[in-house]
């Protein structure tokens, strides 16, 4: 959690949902990238000022797109919603539990939109002033001072025309039907490292937020005795410095070690603020886990309604084939509603395995 705040790139809002990518090849079919319902959230970069949708399963990004002002979601039904990704060269789709939570997510999507849009329009007029001459003296123009406007202003903020390689993900290099004029990335070493270091951030966060929602109250007696070493620890660090400062005679070297220990300070009163933001969002959990005891009782009742059905298609099943062994006459009849009575039972099943595994992630996440 630590090394992810010092990234400034927080979750600004989560939800779940059924996580599905177009297929390359036909452009058309939908191909489910997780077996289950997923975690998908906002995260919000304030050092570039860049909001993305980010979504594992496990320790696999299949969702990672950075939101930009030409993007639109779509909702294609009541449960089910799509954009179009021309950096990933792909197409996402999402399929979600309730009518009300694809509207949530449409929501947020235009929201930080519109906010991708002004940081873009910022970001241009600061271009404009940094590559405007100056009226005093034309000669300053390719001053070391003022170094000509390059390509990498228009990557301020995540929404220019380049890409920045931690935005896009490793299949972002092939070319695609969607975006035929993305251009192709390289990725180095170095780069797929920072690629993996992120992940393994982001599946940090998601696993300790987990965490602290099912053990809330201990977390936050932990955190009070964690602030209050943090700030016992800076009280000695600052007690110190006054020592050096008092005893040593070599200035150069006291002056060195005050600089490493007001840095330490710093660091630890950042942890502090960190930690107190952390206490906050976990009151909020603790809040929405009610919310998710409603949801659990809810499902529950379905999972009773669902077998009670499964009951009945299989005395159904039972019948006809008593009267498909007795009656050679109508045989092939009785083998073709025989056939469409399994299909509705496979489907019945398939509804009763999949509810069975979100009433399982639900008494996992609470």
């Amino acid at each position: 959690m630590t090394k992810f705040l010092k990234g400034q790139e927080q979750p600004i809002y989560s939800t779940r949902a059924h996580v599905f990518q177009i297929d390359p090849n036909t452009k058309k079919n939908w191909m489910p990238t997780s077996k289950h319902a997923v975690t998908v959230s906002y995260f919000y970069d304030s050092t570039r000022n860049v909001y993305r949708i980010i979504s594992l399963d496990g320790s696999k990004a299949i969702i990672n797109s950075t939101i930009t002002p030409n993007m639109t979601f779509t909702k294609t039904s009541h449960k089910f919603g799509q954009w179009a990704d021309s950096r990933a060269n792909t197409v996402y789709g999402l399929g979600f539990s309730s009518e009300h939570h694809l509207a949530k997510f449409a929501e947020k999507f235009a929201e930080y939109k519109e906010a991708a849009r002004m940081a873009k329009e910022k970001s241009l007029e600061k271009m404009e002033l940094a590559s405007s001459p100056s009226q005093e003296s034309p000669a300053d123009i390719h001053s070391p001072l003022t170094p000509p406007v390059t390509a990498d202003l228009c990557r301020i903020n995540g929404t220019g025309d380049d890409v920045t390689l931690s935005d896009v993900s490793p299949n972002s290099m092939l070319q695609s039907d969607l975006s035929p004029t993305t251009p192709t990335l390289a990725h180095s070493p170095a780069t797929n490292k920072h690629w993996e270091a992120e992940l393994a951030a982001l599946k940090s966060n998601n696993a300790k937020l987990t965490a602290a929602l099912l053990e809330s109250t201990a977390n936050v007696k932990q955190w009070k005795q964690q602030l209050a070493a943090y700030q016992d620890e800076a009280e000695r660090l600052h007690k110190r410095v006054s020592e050096l400062e008092s005893q040593s005679s070599q200035t150069n070297v006291i002056k060195s070690q005050k600089t490493e220990l007001n840095q330490t300070i710093e660091e630890l009163e950042c942890t502090l603020k960190a930690k107190e933001e952390e206490m906050v969002r976990l009151k909020e959990e603790v809040e929405n886990a009610k919310q998710l005891q409603t949801q659990k009782d809810e499902l529950t009742k379905k999972l009773e309604d669902t077998d009670m059905r499964n009951k009945e298609l299989e005395e159904q099943l039972a019948d006809l084939e008593q009267r498909l062994e007795s009656s050679q006459v109508d045989q092939e009849s009785l083998r073709k509603n025989l056939k469409t009575l399994l299909e509705i039972l496979d489907g019945k099943i398939f509804e009763l395995t999949e509810l069975r595994d979100n009433l399982a992630k639900l008494i996992e996440d609470s």
